[in-house]
C-alpha cells in the first residue's frame, strides 16, 4: 500500500511539490541528525524526523517502506518530516521488523542517493521520560524546569518549573518502576523532597539528627514502601587541567533508607560514618538488598585524581541493613571510578558509568558506560552505548529491554536523551536520540536534558500542584521557621504539607 505524498512549504513561499529525483542519482552517505541509521526502535515511538546537516541542500524526497506499507514524500529545505497519522499506518503491520529508508537529497542542482534500514521492536517500551531541562554550568542553576516527554508523540508537560518556586534549586527526579511513587528534592530554605504516594503529593524532611544532610541521589523500591538515598554534601570546584572545567566531589556521604508507611530514617554504621564515601545507592529488584558507590575517604580536593569508587553491595530485610558488604566492581582492581550502579529489572545485569576517577561522570569527557553479568561478574559489551563524550544518568525501563540516558555526543557539550535496545542475552543495540517534531530544535537548545527517568504512566501531579504546596510553605518558613514533625523520635520523617490529588 502507498501512502499519500507529503509537499511542504517553504517559509514565506507558496505551496508547490519539491522536484523528483531521478532514479540514476549517485549512492552516496550523507551525513543527517539524528542519524538513525542502524538503529532499533519501539513501533509506538514517535516518527523519526531527521535533517541533512549539509547548509546547501535545498530539496529532498524519501521512501519509507516496512511490511506492506510504503510512504513517498518530499518537500523544499533539509528537514524530512513525517506526518504522524502517516506514520502509524506505516508501522502498522506488526509483522514487519524492519523499516527501510530511500532518501535523497539535493544540493547545489544536483541529487544523490542514500539508503539505510532501522529494526522495529514490539519490547515493551515505557513511553514516558523524565528530565531537568538546565544549563551545562555550575553557575546558572537558578533556571530549572522538570519536563516529562511522551515519546510516543512530541508532547511535554512542564512538572515543576523554580521560575514560581522562588528560584530554588530542584534535582533528582525519581519514578518508582511502577509509576504510582515519585519525586523530587526541592533545595534550599524551605525545601525538602516533593513526594507523591498513595494518592498524595506531599513536601518531606528525608533526614533525623543522626545524618550529616538530607536525601540527594537515591532510587524508590518496587513496591514504593522504601526509598533508599545517599547523604552527600558536594562540593563543586573549577579545574585547573587543561579541557577540564569543573569537579565535584563529596566531602561526606554516608547512605539511608526511607521507610514512607512508618516514616523513618533506617541507618546502618556499615553504610556511614566518616572513613568511607558512600554514594548513588539503588535497589536490587526484589527489594533485598542495595548497590552503592564507595571509596576510601582522602584528602580533598588534593587527593581527587586518586579517588575511585567500588560497586558494594549489602542486604536490606524490611527492617534493617545486614551485617556483611560484598564487593561486585573493585576500583583498584578494575582500574577507573563508578558512578550510579543500576540494576536490570530482571537483576540479572549492573549497568554503570566509568569514568578515570572521582564521582561526579558527567563532568568527565572519558566516561562510558559498562555493563556486567551479576551470574558471573563478567563484563559485557555495550560499546554501541558509547562516544567519545560522557555518557550517564542512564536507567532501565519497567521491561529491561531499553536503557535510557544522557550523552553529550552530539556538540560535545549539551547533554541530550537516547534510548538504546536490549536483548534477553545483554545485547545492546546503537541508541537512537528521542524524536523531535523539528529536527534541529535538539541542536538549537541552549540546554542540557538532565537525569533522565522513565515510566509506564505519566507523572501523577503537574506543576500547579507543586506550585500550591509550595506557596504555603515558603510562607510558613517566612512566618515562624518551624517544621511539624511526625512522630517525635529521632528516625522521623518530617512531613510538612500534603495534597490529595
Amino acid at each position: 500500500m502507498r501512502l499519500s505524498a507529503l509537499c511542504l512549504l517553504t517559509a514565506g513561499v507558496l505551496a508547490s511539490c519539491a522536484p523528483t529525483p531521478p532514479t540514476s542519482a549517485p549512492l552516496r552517505s550523507v551525513e543527517t541528525y539524528p542519524d538513525y541509521r542502524g538503529v532499533t526502535i519501539p513501533r509506538v515511538v514517535a516518527p523519526l524526523n531527521f535533517m541533512c546537516v549539509s547548509d546547501s541542500v535545498d530539496a529532498w524526497a524519501a521512501n519509507l517502506s516496512a511490511g506492506g506499507e510504503t510512504l513517498s514524500l518530499g518537500g523544499w529545505g533539509r528537514k524530512v518530516v513525517i506526518d504522524d497519522d502517516d506514520w502509524r499506518q506505516l508501522l502498522s503491520d506488526t509483522t514487519a521488523r524492519k523499516l527501510d529508508v530511500e532518501v535523497f537529497f539535493r544540493a547545489n542542482g544536483e541529487f544523490s542517493r542514500d539508503t539505510f534500514s532501522i529494526s522495529i521492536s514490539d519490547d515493551d517500551f515505557d513511553p514516558y521520560v523524565t528530565y531537568r531541562l538546565i544549563e551545562p554550568g555550575y553557575e546558572v542553576w537558578n533556571a530549572i524546569q522538570i519536563v516529562e516527554r511522551d515519546m510516543t508523540s512530541f508532547a511535554t508537560r512542564i512538572l515543576a518549573d523554580n521560575a514560581s518556586l522562588d528560584g530554588k534549586c530542584m534535582n533528582c527526579h525519581i519514578h518508582g518502576q511502577q509509576g504510582r511513587t515519585t519525586l523530587f528534592h526541592l533545595r534550599g530554605k524551605g525545601g525538602g523532597t516533593m513526594l507523591f504516594r498513595n494518592g498524595e503529593l506531599r513536601k518531606v524532611a528525608l533526614r533525623n539528627d543522626s545524618m550529616s544532610g538530607g536525601a540527594v541521589y537515591g532510587e524508590i523500591d518496587t513496591s514504593g514502601r522504601y526509598g533508599v538515598f545517599s547523604t552527600n554534601v558536594i562540593i563543586p570546584a573549577l579545574h585547573s587541567l587543561g579541557s577540564r572545567r569543573l569537579e565535584v566531589y563529596d566531602t561526606e556521604s554516608d547512605l539511608c533508607i526511607a521507610d514512607f508507611d512508618k516514616r523513618r530514617m533506617i541507618l546502618s554504621p556499615l553504610v556511614s560514618g566518616d572513613s568511607n564515601l558512600e554514594t548513588f545507592p539503588c535497589f536490587a529488584p526484589d527489594g533485598r538488598s542495595v548497590y552503592f558507590c564507595s571509596a576510601p575517604a582522602k584528602p580533598l580536593p588534593d587527593s581527587l585524581a586518586s579517588l575511585r569508587y567500588s560497586i558494594l553491595r549489602i542486604g536490606f530485610d524490611g527492617e534493617q541493613w545486614a551485617s556483611e558488604v560484598d564487593t561486585i566492581w573493585s576500583a583498584s582492581r578494575e582500574g577507573g571510578s563508578a558512578s550510579f550502579p543500576k540494576v536490570s529489572p530482571d537483576g540479572r545485569f549492573l549497568l554503570f558509568a566509568r569514568s578515570a576517577n572521582g564521582t561526579f561522570p558527567i563532568w568527565h569527557r572519558e566516561t562510558d558506560l559498562k555493563m556486567i553479568d551479576l551470574a558471573d561478574g563478567r563484563e559485557v559489551d555495550v560499546s554501541p552505548l558509547n562516544s567519545p563524550v560522557s555518557e550517564t544518568y542512564h536507567t532501565w525501563s519497567s521491561s529491561g529491554r531499553w536503557v535510557v540516558f544522557a550523552s553529550k555526543r552530539a556538540d560535545g557539550q549539551y547533554g541530550r536523551v537516547f534510548v538504546a535496545h536490549v536483548d534477553e542475552s545483554g545485547t545492546v543495540g546503537r541508541p537512537f536520540v528521542i524524536p523531535q517534531r523539528d529536527p534541529e530544535s535538539d541542536l538549537l537548545l541552549l540546554k542540557s536534558y538532565n537525569i533522565p527517568d522513565v515510566s509506564p504512566r505519566p507523572a501523577p501531579f503537574d506543576r500547579s500542584a507543586v506550585e500550591e504546596i509550595c506557596a504555603h510553605l515558603f510562607l510558613k518558613t517566612e512566618d515562624d521557621g518551624h517544621i511539624e514533625s511526625i512522630g517525635g523520635k529521632s528516625d522521623h520523617v518530617c512531613i510538612e504539607s500534603c495534597r490529595k490529588l
